[in-house]
């Protein structure tokens, strides 16, 4: 039943734009685009840039998708479009819809990583990465000494930081040539490539078993790259982006400030070269503000020279000719940028001033008066530039003041002591490479191109800016407001927005990334964050083009996860560096590990198809990353150990630096620390400087705990939960689901240095469930005695006296840190250890290995291998025993395959009346809610929702780990019945013996498994039963015609009468308490859970609207024809009874429900095989006579076909009675006319007639029920005359029984009535011909105002419609919009002329179409209102109690006929039409889908308030309107179907003497079309 391939489902829904959505998936995962409910129905195309196989990837390079739909049917539900994912990177896809581009995003597929001479896979989870700084690896045949210390650690990837020339800084990161090994790494004798580096690292990945990334850098060179000097281009400077010339001014002003301040110039102000406090800050806030800022006059860069601007205006003012210019409101006077910032180089637009200032006349005042005008607003306009400045050196100050407090006097900055040269007061923005002169002269040079592109902006980053944002673009004020925190060795590079931009530095630097990407198995994207994304995208694409498994990390500071997203997203980042470092406290250390990766322990198992479901990206956590400062400071070198074992439990990637290990008590810097890392040397002593081994630091346990975090990773222990034991201990747990061992660590940190702060010893007692194998590992930070701490000049040198003390693999007996161990139990199978602990000082952890205790673990194994029989998932971990329960030696679908769908009722639904009628109920979850049904669909609605959230903390998962009794319900319920339903309870019994064995934290998941595994056997076998429309149909299809299932049911009381004793193939059963043989047909209950039990399950109207799509179309026949029957038998006055009541207690008072039994009737002999011999089924009269008592089965038979004829026969005839026990015991809101029941043919129209105005004879049949509001009694839609619907129907019938009697299969003609004291035998042709000729004539509203035939033009409101009905009481109502002329459109098109049938259904689907269903009532009629409270009592008449049932609340059964005449008569229009027309079907049917799928009840509601909204009064489900639904859905089908054999064949004109253009299709349409309905409806 299962398969074990990954399938992701991406539903695709119009203007959904999921560009920092992220979605992450792995190779040999398919990925479907499915249609989301916007777009199913219309035209749209996906493309991706993922390539074909075999292809390279091009970005800039789509592809559409073909779509693919397995059912091949016309609903979309299952057409999707597929990628096979075999390739790593970021992938775009995005979907148009016609020719507009409606939504897409990103799909980020992870790479493989191989390791080992066999080139085995190392999954992302197993990584353990250390960082190293290149520059103190020293020379490079001494490398791998120094990286066997990271092997012996148990690290499995190295990360270097760059390996090219370091600039004059000798930062790690500023690099002077991109493309050249550092020089440092080669020997006088030796001088080392490329090619050696990419030697060593594959020795590494094949001997060592271990993988290298590098870092790429691309934001910044060295400020001495030679490559730079001779393509100044590459860079921001003062030529390329004269923007920045303001910046550079203040930026050399301050650094003349500075060299003033070093030559103590500035002392007597306050300013001495050692800044200590903040007296001096002030003073430098002063001397900016007093000196600098007025000296620079930056404003002059963005203003107007006033006198130069004026002198032009006046100019163009005295000009002759000169044309006014009307003014425009739209257009201001405002400053223009002068784009080469020269000083008062900015200018206005002349013409906007010469619109705006208008001389009164040409004379010398005027012209004056107009220039003082135009002047002062120059200066105005000066002036807010000014002002702007200003704010910006505000901003410049406080900014420059900040980065002084930084260096100079915070604690925790650098301290750099007096202002020098070297130091100076502020780091400098910009390269000056020419000896330092005068700051105006220095000026002159920005206007000098050949020495201003040497002028370059240096690189820094901005806390809290746009990271999407170019800080140094234009419109970017960063470098004025001095925002940047700068890295003055380094020069920001210019790439533009492609490599034509730039072509020296893109191609420079994809040589770079390709040198990178040939040697090393991964990058780190370092200041990823302010990475060009275009650029950063171009360069990986390179690189994976050579590595196509590319590993690619990154450290981004966007402060938001949805920025990160982007980044991640659009270059496929592998891996996010998170670090440890950044918990304030070992609670948030235990936070992190649970928030980057795994899932809750006793998660549910997912299926291998589901969503595709957005993702946090994949994580590489580190304890610290190389550019952070040392833990051992802010907390202590005993911290060390646990800290890096919380980090190293957490299932993702982990990391941590080099040094972090050896406990180097400080920053090992990027920029000045020149000595080399340590050597291994098994035979170092603790005081050797230059050598570590594994009794230096935390070495030995790190390698226990690399080795550890590999193993559960590869293994599959994807579970995890974090216990925070006290304020430092914190117990993390990875689990195993398929085999449940488990892993426990307890780690006791020490944030707090433990010599100088208080521990308590009293450690809280642990409970760990199950029985612990063995300690993997036990470790204590212990102090030895050795030298202290020294640090040394050549070797980068830990603390010495402080090791770790372990013990790997002992037996709990043998642990130091535990004292003693017992064994409890937690309720009857659930064993627990507690351990008390002596130990486990600060800086100690403790790692248990933790099985399931024995008996668990044999009931665990059995549960998987039962489980099998349903996906392959769990064959890991199963067990075969050969003394399980007999029952379970019977694979479960050969059980279930006995179940009939009366059956399946039972075992999957009933509501709880329906379950109440038997003696119980559905269960009730304390603290939450009652399922909605006592069958499985209740329970696996509630688990629909729970399990993809994995919400183990819901009421329904408590209650399963609480006891017993959801569990003992379920097998329960079903034993207590006969038959196989007993046997599938005994089946789940015997498998919940086994299940309540487990510890109480497995439930859950092991519950969801068996209930899933049952309920998909269950489902499929229903749909065998049923009609090949069904099994062959789509999803949709599938699950709609499971409402056949729960609608049709038998109970312990039979709710139909009963049948005719010489029917032989009628179903029956024991009863229980007479052990007698009797009758069990399924009844159809009207509606859930309203509508369900007793004398209210079953009423005429309801099923024979809901007959067809529930029963007929799903392939049930005996059903319907049961049906069909046990109504026919209680025929009375001509009609079939509205509420059932069994027969006895039956009502007629509704003058619909015999029109819909007949219109089935002539559907089952359409659409059954041989269905045509029903007409000869004995019906056994339950009332022969209108005043018969109630008669026993067999007791008088007819054939169907005369029960028919007299149905017709007293129609024509006219029926007039008054209900049997009028008053109110039947009905206590009725008044006395209301029980008069009348129906007749009105004999010049041949129309059905009936009703009068105080009852309802229709299935909009709200009685009014409020005294206060005075509507109690009185019909809100009495419709009585002749309802449109009824007339449609009754022709429908009449048509029918006329081809019938032609062929001489019906053996009536005519029906034979009493006229003025006269027999009168009225022909079927006759009663045909009639209601043709009057229909439109009389029921159609004219678009021609002075049209003869209108009796009441005065009630016009709508043109171009079909009246709801004709002769009603109150003619207004006859005028009403409705949605019931789309009924009579379906059963008698022939009634409707194309043109204004077509006409009337657009004005419905613009004035009636809801969501999901159709307005009751045209919302401009003034009686509408489209919300439905039963409840609400109150005076206003058309509200209260409800009166407003069918006046305008959206009811889901009229939208399938709405939709199926829409079908039918668009394929009239033309193929343009019907393509529009079939867009639309989908559309709306998918809003249904959506429902359906998200329905707890898994069913289509009876009514939505208006817009869709919920009805609390509705029924959830509701037999009708899934049937409606699924009838539109079969129009579809065989519309397509139809289509296809129309492709095949050339259909003549019409064969039957239909005039051209004849609404009747010809006989050879008819045929063919019946064929093909036909030959797809056979089960």
């Amino acid at each position: 039943m299962g398969h074990s391939k990954q399938i992701r489902i991406l539903l695709l829904n119009e203007m959904e734009k999921l560009e920092r959505t992220l979605f992450r998936l792995e190779q040999g995962f398919e990925l479907q685009f499915r249609l989301g409910p916007t777009l199913q129905g219309k035209a749209v195309t996906v493309y991706t840039n993922y390539p074909l196989p075999g292809e390279a990837f091009n970005r800039e390079k789509f592809r559409s998708l073909e779509w693919e739909n397995p059912t091949e049917r016309e609903d979309d539900s299952d057409k999707y479009c597929k990628l096979n994912l075999q390739q790593a990177g970021s992938f775009q896809y995005y979907f148009l819809q016609g020719n507009e581009k409606s939504g897409g995003g990103y799909i980020v597929v992870d790479p493989i990583l191989r390791v080992g001479a066999d080139n085995h896979v190392l999954p992302l989870d197993c990584v353990t990465l250390q960082t190293f700084l290149a520059k103190c690896m020293g020379p490079f045949d001494e490398w791998e000494s120094r990286l066997m210390v990271a092997k012996e650690s148990g690290y499995n990837m190295i990360h270097f930081t760059p390996l090219q020339t370091l600039g004059l800084s000798r930062s790690c990161y500023s690099l002077a040539d991109q493309l050249e090994l550092n020089p440092d790494f080669s020997r006088p004798n030796k001088k080392y490539t490329w090619t050696d580096v990419g030697q060593l690292v594959q020795k590494l990945k094949k001997e060592w078993n271990m993988l290298c990334i590098t870092d790429v850098v691309y934001n910044h060179t060295a400020a001495n790259s030679r490559w730079l000097q001779e393509h100044p281009e590459s860079a921001y400077n003062l030529v390329n982006s004269p923007h920045l010339k303001p910046a550079w001014v203040l930026d050399r002003a301050l650094w003349h400030l500075s060299c003033d301040v070093a030559e103590g110039k500035y002392k007597d102000r306050g300013v001495p070269a050692l800044i200590e406090n903040d007296h001096q800050m002030n003073c430098i806030r002063k001397v900016i503000w007093e000196d600098i800022f007025p000296k620079t006059q930056l404003w002059e860069f963005f203003q107007v020279d006033v006198h130069k601007a004026v002198e032009q205006f006046r100019g163009l003012l005295t000009q002759e000719n000169r044309k006014t210019t009307r003014p425009d409101p739209d257009h201001h006077l405002k400053i223009i940028q002068d784009p080469e910032y020269r000083r008062l180089g900015c200018t206005v637009d002349m013409n906007v001033a010469l619109a705006t200032f208008i001389p009164h006349d040409n004379g010398p005042a005027a012209i004056n008066e107009c220039c003082n005008w135009f002047r002062k607003r120059i200066e105005e306009l000066n002036s807010e530039k000014h002002q702007l400045i200003n704010y910006h050196q505000e901003q410049a100050v406080n900014c420059l003041l900040g980065n002084v407090f930084y260096e100079r006097l915070a604690d925790h900055g650098p301290k750099l002591g007096p202002v020098t040269r070297k130091h100076p007061l502020v780091t400098r923005y910009f390269t000056f490479p020419f000896e330092d002169i005068s700051l105006s002269v220095e000026e002159s040079m920005i206007h000098v191109p050949n020495k201003a592109c040497f002028l370059m902006a240096h690189n820094g980053w901005v806390m809290g800016d746009d990271p999407l944002r170019n800080f140094a673009e234009p419109g970017s004020d960063v470098y004025l407001r001095r925002e940047l925190i700068c890295w003055g060795d380094s020069v920001k590079l210019r790439y533009g927005k492609k490599p034509e931009d730039c072509p020296y530095l893109w191609a420079h630097m994809k040589k770079y990334t390709e040198i990178t990407a040939t040697y090393f198995q991964g990058v780190r994207l370092d200041n990823c964050h302010s990475t060009p994304l275009h650029v950063a995208e171009y360069m990986l694409d390179a690189a994976r083009k050579l590595q196509p498994n590319l590993y690619v990390v990154a450290e981004l500071f966007t402060g938001s996860e949805d920025l990160d997203n982007v980044f991640v997203t659009r270059l496929g980042i592998s891996s996010l560096i998170r670090e440890a470092m950044s918990a304030y406290d070992s609670h948030e250390e235990g936070r992190l590990v649970y928030r980057y990766g795994g899932e809750p322990v006793g998660s549910f198992v997912q299926p291998c198809l589901r969503p595709l479901v957005p993702a946090i990206a994949h994580a590489l956590f580190m304890d610290i990353t190389h550019d952070n400062e040392c833990p051992i400071v802010h907390r202590s070198a005993y911290d060390a150990l646990p800290s890096t074992t919380i980090v190293s439990m957490a299932c993702c990637a982990s990391g941590s630096t080099k040094g972090y290990d050896e406990l180097v008590p400080h920053q090992i810097s990027v920029v000045s620390e020149e000595r080399f890392y340590t050597k291994w040397n098994p035979a170092a002593s603790p005081s050797s400087a230059g050598e570590v081994n594994s009794q230096s630091g935390i070495i030995a346990a790190r390698c226990a705990i690399n080795k550890l975090h590999q193993e559960l990773g590869a293994k599959g222990f994807i579970q995890v939960y974090v216990d925070q034991v006290d304020a430092d201990i914190v117990a993390v747990t990875r689990h195993s689901p398929s085999i449940h061992q488990s892993v426990v660590s307890v780690s006791r940190t020490a944030f707090r240095n433990p010599k100088t702060s208080f521990y308590s010893k009293e450690v809280p007692q642990m409970c760990i469930p199950g029985k612990i194998e063995e300690v993997v590992l036990e470790a204590r930070t212990v102090e030895r005695n050795t030298a202290p701490y020294r640090k040394d000049a050549n070797s980068i040198n830990g603390i010495p006296n402080i090791t770790v003390e372990i013990r790997e693999h002992i037996q709990l007996n043998e642990s130091k840190i535990v004292k003693q161990a017992g064994v409890t139990t937690k309720g009857p199978n659930e064993y627990i250890q507690e351990i008390e602990f002596e130990n486990l000082s600060p800086g100690s952890v403790i790692i248990f290995r933790v099985s399931l205790d024995p008996h668990a673990q044999v009931a665990v194994g059995i549960l998987r291998n039962h489980l099998t029989q349903f996906s392959p998932h769990f064959k890991s971990g199963s067990l075969a025993v050969d003394n399980a329960d007999p029952i379970l030696k019977i694979p479960f679908a050969s059980i279930a395959s006995r179940l009939t769908l009366a059956e399946l009722n039972q075992v999957l639904y009933r509501c709880e009346s329906e379950e109440k009628e038997d003696g119980g109920g559905c269960y009730n979850i304390p603290n939450w809610l009652p399922l909605k049904y006592a069958g499985l669909q209740g329970l696996m609605s509630v688990l629909a929702e729970i399990r993809p959230k994995n919400d183990l903390g819901h009421p329904f998962c408590d209650n399963l780990r609480s006891g017993d009794w959801m569990i003992d319900y379920v097998s329960n319920r079903l034993i207590s019945r006969s038959g196989t339903i007993a046997e599938v309870g005994k089946w789940l019994q015997a498998m919940f013996f086994y299940l309540k064995q487990i510890p109480r934290y497995l439930i859950p998941c092991y519950f969801d498994a068996i209930l899933i595994g049952a309920y998909t056997t269950l489902l499929d076998v229903a749909w065998k039963q049923m009609s090949s429309f069904v099994q062959n149909g789509s999803t949709f299809v599938k699950h709609l015609s499971l409402g056949s299932v729960q609608m049709c049911g038998v109970g312990r009381f039979s709710s139909l009468p009963l049948l005719s004793p010489s029917l032989t193939d009628v179903p029956c059963r024991l009863n229980e308490i007479t052990r007698e043989k009797e009758q069990c047909c399924v009844s159809l209950a009207a509606g859930l859970p309203h509508f369900s039990a007793g004398i209210f399950r079953c009423w005429g109207r309801d099923t024979f609207i809901a007959l067809r799509g529930l029963l007929l179309i799903t392939g049930r026949y005996l059903e319907a024809r049961n049906i069909i029957l046990a109504f026919a038998s209680t025929l009375r006055h001509g009609l079939i009874p509205n509420l059932l009541g069994e027969g006895t207690h039956a009502r007629y008072n509704c003058r619909d429900a015999v029109w819909w039994w007949l219109q089935c009737i002539q559907d089952y002999c359409k659409m059954v095989p041989n269905g045509l011999d029903i007409l000869n089924c004995p019906v056994s009269r339950m009332y022969p006579a209108d005043d018969s008592v109630p008669l026993s089965a067999g007791t008088v038979d007819q054939p169907l076909f005369e029960v028919i004829q007299e149905a017709m026969q007293r129609h024509m005839q006219g029926i007039q009675f008054r209900e049997r026990n009028a008053g109110p015991q039947i009905d206590r809101n009725m008044k006395d006319e209301g029980f008069n029941i009348t129906a007749g043919v009105d004999e010049e129209t041949g129309f059905v007639y009936g009703g009068n105005r105080f009852n309802c004879g229709t299935w909009m049949d709200k009685m009014g029920e409020s005294d206060r509001a005075r509507n109690k009694g009185i019909p809100a839609t009495p419709r009585d005359g002749s309802a449109v619907e009824i007339v449609g129907l009754s022709k429908s019938a009449v048509r029918w029984l006329l081809e019938l009697s032609q062929k001489n299969i019906f053996p009536y003609h005519y029906v034979t009535v009493k006229r003025h004291g006269k027999l009168v035998r009225v022909s079927y042709d006759e009663w045909n011909r009639k209601i043709q000729e009057n229909f439109e004539k009389l029921f159609y509203v004219s678009e021609d105002p002075s049209d003869v035939s209108e009796k009441h033009p005065n009630l016009v409101h709508k043109r171009g419609i079909y009246k709801d009905s004709y002769g009603a009481s109150s003619p207004w109502c006859d005028y009403q919009l409705r949605p019931n002329f789309t009924i009579a459109m379906v059963v008698a098109p022939e009634l409707f002329t194309t043109q204004k049938a077509w006409k009337a259904l657009e004005i419905a689907e613009k004035k009636l179409l809801g969501p999901l269903g159709m307005k009751t009532l045209d919302p401009d009629d003034m009686v509408y209102c489209g919300t439905y409270d039963n409840a609400l009592d109150n005076d206003n008449y058309n509200l209260a109690k409800g009166f407003n049932y069918h006046q305008g609340p959206e009811w889901l059964w009229p939208v399938g006929y709405f939709l199926r005449a829409k079908l039918y008569f668009s394929r009239l229009m033309g193929p343009e039409t019907t393509a529009k027309t079939i867009f639309l079907v989908k559309n709306v049917l998918s809003r249904h889908y959506v429902h359906l799928e998200r329905s707890p009840w898994k069913g289509l509601p009876e009514l939505t308030n208006e817009n869709g909204q919920y009805c609390p009064f509705s029924c959830e489900t509701q037999a009708w309107s899934i049937a409606a639904v699924l009838e539109t859905l079969y129009d579809l089908y065989i519309s397509a179907a139809a289509k296809s054999l129309q492709s095949c064949l050339t259909l003549c004109d019409p064969m039957d003497g239909s005039p051209p253009g004849s609404p009747v299709p010809g006989i050879l349409q008819a045929r063919t079309l019946e064929w093909v309905a036909n030959s797809f409806s056979n089960a």
